[in-house]
């Protein structure tokens, strides 16, 4: 034994005992040793950590703190506020409850069955509110988005006219004066319009050419006219006849009516025969309540109309005192805003952007259609200047009153304006005279010409529209304007301006000359009338 473990020193034996550290004792000193391994990255010749690893270390630390944060925010909120002896538990677990079981049936459309809906709908609720945060948030700028103009309030600038009733109404005139017109033309102006409307973009030269005096008028309650304290289509008409009266206009006279704005010229026609030379109607409305419309005439009209106008046309008929909300949302915002959501029509933008791709040719060689119309500069400053006019009071009334005789009872209909022989045998002694002789008879209805226009593609008053005027009143004219709009041909088209004109008037004869052809005027009328009757 001792010749083995002579050869080992007691350093070597207490060396073999515990792990070698590198550490060396001599002549009172400590030598260090260095370790034969190092730790991988620890070497010099490995590669340092960058940047991008150091923000991304940094990250997902910030994030399991965070996510352990959460945890042990939610489990002190579970265990001192959701459990059951807590305050809100005992005031809202029953209420909310209850609201959970009624919605319930959302969980069956909408979330997996192996889906908490408690965890599923808590975080829906927090995207919704983060997207709509950030929405908030981003002030940024997008030229692309038109900015939104406010409507101005102009000064005065119309004439008036004193009423029986003592209302003042207010009118605008164009083309000749009264003591050099040959033809007179009144035009009662369509819902959200104004008498600056008229015939929209229509020459004063042109008007001179065929002696025409154009006369427009606010109704009542629109523009710088007082409102009616009980409006019927019978006031409409009088008023008409009052203001003819009071600018002189002693002989009869043309009405003219494009859109809603026609329907006031029906009444002109009901219920002042005898002073109408003739209509000239543009896309006419027909109410829809016409004894004598037929259910697919209804249905046709109906399915041409977005959504919006539906709408609007059921709560002026059940619930007129809901339109306020929405006028006062749009129109009577005191902004301006697109045509088709003001008025709730289409323009048709799916069949403009189909045919635009299809007929290309045929679409360079006429631009008319109604997307196309609203689109132009001309167009838009004439529609905020119109509507700023016809909003000038900021009275809701006036607008529902408007939107409330389209839909209700006119108190006569078309069939009242038919062409019929009407005969006298009422009594005995009429009776006797018909058995030996011809019973005397005479026409009843409206005598005069009736002009129609209708574009083929309108869809805010659909030609469904028309057919039913024209199977009703076999007397009127119709012309059918294919590849047009509801606004297309009456807006802004000197060429179609002038083919109106030339089919109510004929040739173009000038003004009167001197107060002798004065005399001539109403013979002038009387002509223009049976030409077109022809």
């Amino acid at each position: 034994m001792s010749e083995i473990n002579g050869s080992r020193s007691w350093r070597e034996e207490l060396a073999s005992l515990v792990e070698d550290t590198g550490l060396r004792y001599t002549a009172g000193s400590f030598e260090s040793k260095r370790s034969e391994f190092t730790i991988a990255g620890d070497s010099p010749e490995g590669e340092s950590e960058s940047l991008k690893d150091q923000v991304q270390g940094f990250l997902k630390a910030w994030g399991e703190m965070a996510m352990e944060l959460g945890r042990g925010c939610r489990d002190i909120v579970q265990q001192s506020l959701v459990t059951q002896d807590s305050f809100i538990v005992q005031k809202l677990g029953g209420p909310c409850s209850e609201v959970s079981k009624r919605l319930s049936f959302l969980n069956d459309y909408f979330l997996p069955e192996d889906r908490d809906p408690v965890y599923s709908w808590t975080v829906i609720l927090l995207v919704f509110l983060i997207a709509f945060a950030v929405l908030g948030v981003n002030t940024k700028h997008d030229s692309s988005i038109p900015r939104i103009k406010k409507a101005c309030i102009h000064p005065p600038s119309a004439s008036h006219v004193l009423l029986p009733d003592g209302r003042h109404m207010a009118y605008h005139e164009l083309g000749v004066p009264a003591d050099r017109a040959r033809f007179s033309l009144i035009a009662p102006h369509s819902f959200l319009s104004s008498r600056l409307a008229g015939i929209p973009g229509i020459k004063e030269p042109l008007l001179e050419e065929f002696g025409v005096r154009l006369v427009t008028y606010d109704l009542p309650g629109f523009g710088e006219s007082d409102p009616h304290p009980i409006r019927n289509l019978n006031s409409s008409a009088l008023e008409m006849l009052y203001l003819a009266n009071a600018i002189g206009i002693n002989d009869k006279f043309w009405v003219l009516g494009h859109s809603s704005g026609a329907m006031h010229t029906w009444a002109a026609l009901r219920y002042i025969p005898d002073r109408i030379a003739g209509a000239a109607m543009f896309a006419p409305m027909v109410n829809l309540d016409e004894r004598r419309m037929t259910k697919e005439e209804r249905q046709k009209t109906w399915e041409k109309w977005v959504t919006r106008r539906k709408l609007m046309h059921f709560f002026a008929q059940r619930f007129p005192r809901l339109l306020t909300y929405f006028y006062r949302q749009t129109f009577l915002s005191g902004k301006h805003g697109p045509i088709n959501k003001w008025l709730a029509v289409s323009l048709g933008e799916k069949r403009f952007m189909f045919l635009l791709v299809k007929e290309t040719l045929w679409w360079r060689k006429r631009q008319a259609w109604d997307k196309a119309l609203v689109l132009q500069p001309k167009f838009e400053e004439f529609w905020h200047r119109d509507v700023e006019e016809s909003i000038r009071q900021r009275n809701v009334k006036p607008f529902i009153e408007e939107a409330v005789l389209q839909v209700s009872n006119w108190g006569f209909s078309l069939t009242d304006l038919q062409v019929q022989k009407k005969c006298s045998r009422k009594g005995i002694l009429p009776w006797l005279k018909s058995m030996y002789s011809q019973a005397e008879c005479e026409l009843t209805g409206f005598l005069r010409p009736i002009h129609i226009w209708q574009g083929m593609e309108d869809e805010v008053v659909p030609p469904s529209m028309t057919d039913y005027v024209s199977r009703i009143l076999a007397g009127a004219t119709v012309h059918k304007l294919q590849n047009e709009g509801h606004f297309s041909y009456f807006f802004f088209c000197d060429e179609c301006h002038r083919q109106i004109l030339t089919t109510l008037f004929g040739s173009p004869e000038g003004p009167l000359n001197n107060t002798l052809d004065a005399t001539d005027s109403g013979t002038a009328t009387a002509t223009a009338t049976a030409t077109a009757a022809e």
